[in-house]
């Protein structure tokens, strides 16, 4: 099995991500014997440690964040963390020779670290991931995924979330994201389209 190691001398964000994308690695060699429900449990704890979930879900949902109730933020973060989880089990479900390439990082706006990846598909089109992180008291954790490069995950989710919101409240929301979740389970959804 091909592994992604970090070498002692990485900087602590390249670190973050060479340690996400072994877990994305070895989930995506064993994907068709895990199945979903397998992918899913195994690519959880490596999104618990690698993203900061919290910070994302309140980003997710603007101004809409603040007047939740204590519950309902919890609800929602636990949501947001097992659809991020979900996008990586429902697209990472075939094996055909892909690896990571490690680019280096470089730091940028409000304090934060890029560290730039591509996924190499043998079989497809090359895919770059660029991922935004940020200090946190137990080190840097991802807050953005940048797909094509640019395309900010995070403030698509946001135009998204927000949208839904204002025209139907917190429970369409989600009643929407359950859905995009129940999609990814059934091989329905991908990444782009979440």
């Amino acid at each position: 099995m091909a592994a992604i190691v970090a070498t002692a001398e990485a900087p602590p964000a390249t670190t973050v991500i060479t340690h996400l994308n072994a877990a994305l690695l070895d989930m995506l060699q064993n994907a068709e014997r895990l199945g979903y429900q397998g992918r899913l449990k195994k690519i959880a704890t490596a999104v618990a440690s690698a993203f900061d979930v919290e910070f994302m879900a309140e980003k997710s949902i603007g101004k809409y964040w603040k007047p939740l109730s204590d519950a309902d933020k919890a609800r929602w973060v636990g949501l947001f963390r097992e659809l991020t989880a979900a996008n990586y089990a429902g697209n990472f479900d075939k094996y055909s020779g892909q690896r990571f390439e490690m680019h280096g990082e470089e730091p940028d706006q409000n304090h934060t670290t890029v560290v730039h990846t591509t996924l190499v598909n043998p079989s497809g089109e090359d895919v770059e991931l660029n991922y935004r992180l940020h200090q946190t008291a137990v080190g840097p954790r991802i807050i953005d995924v940048y797909l094509k490069g640019t395309v900010s995950e995070l403030a698509l989710r946001r135009s998204d979330y927000t949208s839904v919101l204002q025209r139907e409240g917190f429970a369409a929301l989600l009643a929407t994201v359950r859905a995009k979740i129940d999609d990814l389970s059934a091989g329905r959804a991908k990444r782009q389209g979440s």
